[in-house]
């Protein structure tokens, strides 16, 4: 059963440690190429995507769905946000912990918000994280309506930076190693008991991972350390094997608006999605 008493709960703060191997692991999940060797090559870092923020606050974020009393079954993981706070070592041990920071009110279902915050284990902070859950069959509590958020409406210019890269017909079975192990991703049988008749669906935190790579490598230059914060709401579902274009606009020389469609079927799969850079 929903607990709406839950806002506000913590979990433990605990300890991840990782280094070059799970960066690589990681950032090969999110679709990186030889010509991002920097991210895969332990000799020259690795360098750190920032969205690698989702693997240690991943654990922490299903803990905090229990306190809300939210069994798995129900979620649809709706919207994301990873905030990077300064740049991340090569290997480290960091502390993470997670709040269920608001429960609201849909009428026929619940949303979730839950929040993690990542400091290195020497105290500074590194990362923090939102998640936004959509819970079947949990509304009508009499709860609040979620507050609403600002509509990012996408210029009518081409945007200024295109990349296309199609994802592996393996790509869950290789993203669910940083340890989104839900079965939907990769069980035939449970994905079409939950109306994926096509099969396995592909982890939206990996669409996401794209997109943040996608930033990276076309209005960076490839420094990751530059993407400050990425946000965006997932639409449709992605299916291993189809072709991701991420579409990304400069509304300011801070701020990028973008949405990533499949080619195949010229569908939107992230949304309302924008990033900030530092300078």
């Amino acid at each position: 059963m929903l607990n709406p008493s839950s806002v506000g709960s913590k979990t433990e703060p605990r300890a991840f440690s990782y280094d070059w191997k799970d960066l690589a692991l990681y950032a090969l999940g999110i679709g990186a190429t030889p010509e991002e060797l920097g991210y895969l090559y332990e000799a020259r870092g690795p360098k750190v995507f920032p969205t690698f923020a989702v693997v240690p606050a991943m654990d922490h974020m299903m803990d905090g769905l229990k306190l809300a009393g939210v069994a798995m079954e129900q979620v649809i993981h709706t919207a994301q946000r990873v905030t990077s706070l300064r740049e991340a070592p090569p290997s480290a041990t960091v502390v993470t912990s997670a709040e269920v920071k608001a429960i609201h009110d849909l009428k026929r279902f619940a949303q979730v918000w839950m929040h993690t915050a990542t400091r290195l284990e020497s105290g500074e902070p590194l990362w923090e994280t939102d998640w936004w859950i959509i819970v079947r069959g949990e509304g009508g509590f009499g709860g609040s309506a979620p507050p609403r958020e600002p509509v990012v409406s996408l210029p009518e210019r081409k945007p200024r930076w295109v990349r296309e890269q199609a994802t592996s017909p393996s790509q869950a079975l290789l993203y669910r190693l940083s340890g989104d192990i839900n079965p939907i991703h990769v069980d035939p049988e449970i994905a079409r008991s939950v109306g994926f008749e096509r099969g396995p669906i592909l982890h939206g935190l990996a669409t996401f991972g794209f997109a943040a790579r996608a930033v990276v490598m076309e209005a960076c230059g490839g420094d990751a350390t530059r993407l400050e914060t990425l946000h965006g709401h997932f639409k449709k579902p992605v299916w291993p094997g189809d072709t991701l274009v991420t579409e990304i606009w400069d509304a300011s020389p801070e701020r990028l608006l973008l949405q990533v469609r499949v080619r195949e079927r010229d569908e939107v799969v992230l949304g309302q999605a924008w990033a900030t850079l530092r300078g």
